[in-house]
Protein backbone atom coordinates (compact mmCIF):
# COMPACT_ATOMS: atom_id res chain seq x y z
CA UNK A 1 0.00 0.00 0.00
CA UNK A 2 1.06 3.25 -0.74
CA UNK A 3 2.20 5.54 1.67
CA UNK A 4 -0.42 8.43 2.11
CA UNK A 5 2.17 11.37 1.67
CA UNK A 6 0.97 14.56 2.17
CA UNK A 7 4.20 16.95 0.92
CA UNK A 8 7.64 15.75 -1.06
CA UNK A 9 10.53 17.95 -0.64
CA UNK A 10 12.69 16.70 -3.17
CA UNK A 11 12.66 18.63 -6.55
CA UNK A 12 14.48 15.71 -8.11
CA UNK A 13 11.90 13.00 -7.00
CA UNK A 14 9.03 15.31 -8.02
CA UNK A 15 11.09 15.72 -11.67
CA UNK A 16 11.01 12.05 -11.89
CA UNK A 17 7.20 11.40 -11.24
CA UNK A 18 6.18 14.10 -13.46
CA UNK A 19 8.41 13.25 -16.21
CA UNK A 20 6.78 9.76 -16.19
CA UNK A 21 3.85 11.44 -18.19
CA UNK A 22 5.06 11.53 -21.59
CA UNK A 23 2.15 15.01 -21.82
CA UNK A 24 4.02 16.33 -19.47
CA UNK A 25 7.87 15.46 -20.11
CA UNK A 26 7.89 18.35 -23.22
CA UNK A 27 7.32 20.72 -20.33
CA UNK A 28 9.54 19.96 -18.42
CA UNK A 29 13.76 21.55 -18.56
CA UNK A 30 16.51 19.17 -18.32
CA UNK A 31 17.06 18.75 -14.62
CA UNK A 32 20.14 16.89 -13.24
CA UNK A 33 21.64 16.46 -9.83
CA UNK A 34 24.40 18.84 -9.53
CA UNK A 35 28.00 18.15 -9.91
CA UNK A 36 30.74 19.59 -12.03
CA UNK A 37 30.94 17.83 -14.97
CA UNK A 38 27.19 18.06 -15.08
CA UNK A 39 27.29 21.62 -14.69
CA UNK A 40 30.06 22.17 -16.88
CA UNK A 41 28.34 20.06 -19.85
CA UNK A 42 24.87 21.71 -19.37
CA UNK A 43 26.40 25.59 -19.63
CA UNK A 44 28.38 24.05 -22.73
CA UNK A 45 24.51 23.09 -23.98
CA UNK A 46 22.66 25.60 -22.49
CA UNK A 47 24.75 28.46 -21.86
CA UNK A 48 22.71 29.55 -19.08
CA UNK A 49 21.54 27.37 -16.22
CA UNK A 50 19.56 27.55 -12.88
CA UNK A 51 21.04 25.91 -9.69
CA UNK A 52 18.55 25.11 -7.34
CA UNK A 53 19.01 23.45 -3.66
CA UNK A 54 17.36 19.93 -3.76
CA UNK A 55 15.09 20.80 -0.76
CA UNK A 56 14.94 24.16 -0.76
CA UNK A 57 11.82 26.53 -1.01
CA UNK A 58 11.06 29.97 -1.19
CA UNK A 59 13.71 31.01 -3.66
CA UNK A 60 16.12 30.49 -1.15
CA UNK A 61 19.88 29.96 -2.92
CA UNK A 62 18.66 29.94 -6.12
CA UNK A 63 21.53 31.05 -8.83
CA UNK A 64 21.63 31.23 -12.12
CA UNK A 65 24.84 30.96 -13.73
CA UNK A 66 26.14 31.83 -17.49
CA UNK A 67 28.42 30.94 -19.72
CA UNK A 68 29.23 34.11 -22.09
CA UNK A 69 31.79 34.89 -24.78
CA UNK A 70 34.49 37.22 -24.25
CA UNK A 71 36.95 39.42 -25.94
CA UNK A 72 38.60 38.02 -28.77
CA UNK A 73 42.63 36.52 -28.77
CA UNK A 74 44.87 35.66 -31.51
CA UNK A 75 47.11 32.70 -31.38
CA UNK A 76 49.66 31.83 -33.75
CA UNK A 77 48.97 28.54 -36.05
CA UNK A 78 51.15 27.66 -38.50
CA UNK A 79 51.97 30.53 -38.73
CA UNK A 80 48.96 32.32 -39.04
CA UNK A 81 46.87 34.21 -36.63
CA UNK A 82 43.79 32.48 -35.58
CA UNK A 83 41.02 33.90 -33.90
CA UNK A 84 39.78 32.98 -30.59
CA UNK A 85 37.13 33.58 -28.47
CA UNK A 86 37.72 33.59 -24.90
CA UNK A 87 34.98 32.21 -22.48
CA UNK A 88 33.82 33.46 -19.59
CA UNK A 89 31.09 32.74 -16.54
CA UNK A 90 29.26 34.29 -13.81
CA UNK A 91 26.77 33.50 -11.19
CA UNK A 92 23.96 35.39 -9.93
CA UNK A 93 22.70 34.74 -6.01
CA UNK A 94 20.72 37.28 -4.23
CA UNK A 95 21.53 40.72 -5.99
CA UNK A 96 24.91 39.53 -5.77
CA UNK A 97 26.97 38.94 -9.48
CA UNK A 98 29.78 37.33 -9.36
CA UNK A 99 32.18 36.73 -12.33
CA UNK A 100 34.97 34.30 -13.72
CA UNK A 101 37.46 33.92 -16.24
CA UNK A 102 37.33 30.02 -16.24
CA UNK A 103 34.95 27.19 -15.50
CA UNK A 104 37.14 25.80 -12.40
CA UNK A 105 37.36 29.11 -10.43
CA UNK A 106 33.68 29.47 -11.35
CA UNK A 107 32.61 25.75 -9.79
CA UNK A 108 34.45 26.11 -6.89
CA UNK A 109 32.78 29.37 -5.91
CA UNK A 110 29.59 28.39 -7.01
CA UNK A 111 29.81 24.50 -4.81
CA UNK A 112 30.74 27.14 -1.84
CA UNK A 113 28.00 28.92 -1.83
CA UNK A 114 26.13 25.13 -1.82
CA UNK A 115 27.28 24.76 1.65
CA UNK A 116 27.90 21.19 1.03
CA UNK A 117 24.13 20.60 0.30
CA UNK A 118 22.73 18.31 -2.73
CA UNK A 119 22.14 20.89 -5.62
CA UNK A 120 20.59 20.74 -8.89
CA UNK A 121 20.93 22.03 -12.37
CA UNK A 122 17.94 22.95 -14.17
CA UNK A 123 18.35 24.14 -18.14
CA UNK A 124 17.73 28.03 -17.98
CA UNK A 125 14.17 29.29 -19.76
CA UNK A 126 14.44 32.83 -20.30
CA UNK A 127 11.78 34.21 -18.82
CA UNK A 128 9.22 36.55 -20.57
CA UNK A 129 9.91 40.12 -19.13
CA UNK A 130 6.95 43.05 -17.41
CA UNK A 131 9.21 46.33 -17.78
CA UNK A 132 12.12 44.84 -17.84
CA UNK A 133 11.65 42.44 -14.73
CA UNK A 134 11.51 38.41 -15.61
CA UNK A 135 7.87 36.99 -14.57
CA UNK A 136 6.48 33.84 -13.68
CA UNK A 137 2.88 32.03 -13.59
CA UNK A 138 2.37 29.98 -10.08
CA UNK A 139 -1.26 27.76 -10.71
CA UNK A 140 -2.58 26.57 -7.46
CA UNK A 141 -4.44 23.19 -8.00
CA UNK A 142 -6.17 21.66 -5.22
CA UNK A 143 -8.97 18.77 -4.66
CA UNK A 144 -12.05 20.28 -5.05
CA UNK A 145 -15.45 19.70 -2.62
CA UNK A 146 -15.69 16.38 -4.40
CA UNK A 147 -12.33 15.02 -3.96
CA UNK A 148 -11.16 16.23 -7.52
CA UNK A 149 -8.22 18.02 -8.78
CA UNK A 150 -9.18 21.32 -9.86
CA UNK A 151 -6.99 24.45 -10.86
CA UNK A 152 -8.22 26.66 -8.51
CA UNK A 153 -6.40 30.31 -9.29
CA UNK A 154 -3.07 31.48 -11.10
CA UNK A 155 -0.79 34.61 -10.47
CA UNK A 156 1.65 36.51 -11.95
CA UNK A 157 5.11 36.85 -9.95
CA UNK A 158 7.24 39.87 -11.06
CA UNK A 159 10.82 39.40 -9.75
CA UNK A 160 12.15 42.07 -7.59
CA UNK A 161 14.38 44.75 -9.77
CA UNK A 162 17.88 43.18 -8.35
CA UNK A 163 17.20 39.28 -8.30
CA UNK A 164 16.50 36.48 -10.45
CA UNK A 165 13.80 34.92 -8.82
CA UNK A 166 9.72 35.99 -8.61
CA UNK A 167 9.14 34.60 -4.68
CA UNK A 168 7.33 37.13 -3.12
CA UNK A 169 9.03 36.00 -0.27
CA UNK A 170 11.86 37.40 -1.97
CA UNK A 171 10.82 41.20 -3.01
CA UNK A 172 8.70 39.74 -5.91
CA UNK A 173 5.52 41.76 -6.98
CA UNK A 174 2.30 39.66 -7.80
CA UNK A 175 0.33 40.72 -10.83
CA UNK A 176 -2.86 39.61 -12.38
CA UNK A 177 -1.66 37.02 -15.60
CA UNK A 178 -4.12 38.87 -17.71
CA UNK A 179 -2.18 41.82 -17.39
CA UNK A 180 1.15 40.65 -17.73
CA UNK A 181 0.62 38.51 -20.89
CA UNK A 182 -1.42 41.36 -22.70
CA UNK A 183 1.88 43.04 -24.41
CA UNK A 184 2.68 38.97 -26.05
CA UNK A 185 -0.73 38.48 -27.16
CA UNK A 186 -4.14 38.88 -28.22
CA UNK A 187 -7.19 37.93 -25.98
CA UNK A 188 -8.43 34.73 -27.35
CA UNK A 189 -4.33 33.15 -27.10
CA UNK A 190 -3.79 35.00 -23.67
CA UNK A 191 -7.54 32.81 -22.76
CA UNK A 192 -6.30 29.81 -24.55
CA UNK A 193 -3.09 29.99 -22.95
CA UNK A 194 -4.37 30.44 -19.55
CA UNK A 195 -6.41 26.91 -19.91
CA UNK A 196 -3.55 25.26 -21.54
CA UNK A 197 -1.54 26.46 -18.09
CA UNK A 198 -4.60 25.40 -16.12
CA UNK A 199 -4.24 21.98 -17.37
CA UNK A 200 -0.71 21.47 -17.24
CA UNK A 201 -1.47 21.88 -13.43
CA UNK A 202 -4.37 19.62 -13.09
CA UNK A 203 -2.33 17.08 -15.15
CA UNK A 204 0.97 17.59 -12.72
CA UNK A 205 -1.65 17.06 -9.79
CA UNK A 206 -2.40 13.63 -11.23
CA UNK A 207 1.23 12.34 -12.11
CA UNK A 208 2.48 12.99 -9.06
CA UNK A 209 -0.56 11.94 -6.84
CA UNK A 210 -0.39 8.11 -8.71
CA UNK A 211 2.77 7.76 -6.33
CA UNK A 212 1.61 10.09 -3.76
CA UNK A 213 -2.12 9.42 -3.08
CA UNK A 214 -2.02 11.72 -0.09
CA UNK A 215 -1.43 15.05 -2.04
CA UNK A 216 -4.52 17.44 -0.93
CA UNK A 217 -2.79 20.34 -3.49
CA UNK A 218 0.24 21.88 -5.26
CA UNK A 219 1.41 24.86 -6.64
CA UNK A 220 2.99 24.68 -10.20
CA UNK A 221 5.67 27.28 -11.29
CA UNK A 222 5.58 27.55 -15.15
CA UNK A 223 7.71 30.03 -16.99
CA UNK A 224 6.62 30.91 -20.46
CA UNK A 225 9.65 31.35 -23.15
CA UNK A 226 9.65 33.72 -25.92
CA UNK A 227 7.37 31.23 -28.14
CA UNK A 228 4.85 31.38 -25.23
CA UNK A 229 5.36 28.03 -24.70
CA UNK A 230 4.72 26.78 -20.53
CA UNK A 231 7.82 25.26 -19.11
CA UNK A 232 7.37 23.60 -15.67
CA UNK A 233 10.12 24.98 -13.12
CA UNK A 234 9.00 23.72 -10.02
CA UNK A 235 6.15 21.91 -8.07
CA UNK A 236 5.43 22.47 -4.30
CA UNK A 237 3.34 20.36 -2.80
CA UNK A 238 2.99 22.74 0.68
CA UNK A 239 2.37 25.49 -1.90
CA UNK A 240 2.33 29.00 -0.04
CA UNK A 241 -1.06 31.24 -0.97
CA UNK A 242 0.10 34.34 -0.47
CA UNK A 243 0.46 35.38 -3.87
CA UNK A 244 -3.62 35.33 -4.55
CA UNK A 245 -3.75 37.62 -1.44
CA UNK A 246 -2.05 40.79 -3.79
CA UNK A 247 -4.61 40.30 -6.26
CA UNK A 248 -7.77 42.43 -6.39
CA UNK A 249 -9.97 39.65 -7.68
CA UNK A 250 -10.32 37.71 -3.80
CA UNK A 251 -12.65 34.92 -5.80
CA UNK A 252 -9.29 33.24 -6.24
CA UNK A 253 -7.82 33.50 -2.76
CA UNK A 254 -11.56 32.54 -1.15
CA UNK A 255 -11.57 29.82 -3.15
CA UNK A 256 -8.36 28.32 -2.16
CA UNK A 257 -9.35 28.81 1.68
CA UNK A 258 -12.28 26.92 1.16
CA UNK A 259 -11.05 23.93 -0.14
CA UNK A 260 -8.29 24.16 1.88
CA UNK A 261 -10.07 23.92 4.72
CA UNK A 262 -12.19 20.91 3.27
CA UNK A 263 -9.37 19.04 3.30
CA UNK A 264 -8.08 19.98 6.66
CA UNK A 265 -5.35 23.40 5.56
CA UNK A 266 -5.47 26.30 6.99
CA UNK A 267 -2.99 28.94 5.60
CA UNK A 268 -1.33 32.35 7.19
CA UNK A 269 -2.63 35.04 5.10
CA UNK A 270 0.03 37.32 6.71
CA UNK A 271 2.16 38.19 3.71
CA UNK A 272 3.91 41.15 3.88
CA UNK A 273 7.01 40.48 1.84
CA UNK A 274 5.07 40.03 -1.06
CA UNK A 275 4.19 43.45 -3.11
CA UNK A 276 0.65 44.43 -4.89
CA UNK A 277 1.66 45.14 -8.62
CA UNK A 278 0.71 48.51 -9.85
CA UNK A 279 -2.41 48.06 -12.77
Amino acid sequence: MKEQIRRISSKLTKTKVLARSQELRRHIPVTKKMNQSVLQEMLQKYQMVYVKPCCGSLGQGVMRVEKTAGSSLRSKNSGEHTPRVRMSYRYQAGTQIHKFSDFDTAYRAIHRETQGKSYLVQKGIRLLVHQGRPFDIRVMVQRNLKGQWEATGAAGRVAHPLKVVTNGSQGGTIYPVEVLLTPYTSLKKRTALIAAMYDIGVKSARQLSTAYPGLQEIGVDLALDRHLKPWILEVNTAPDPCPFTKLKDRSMINRIVRYGKAYGRTYNLKCGKAKQGVV
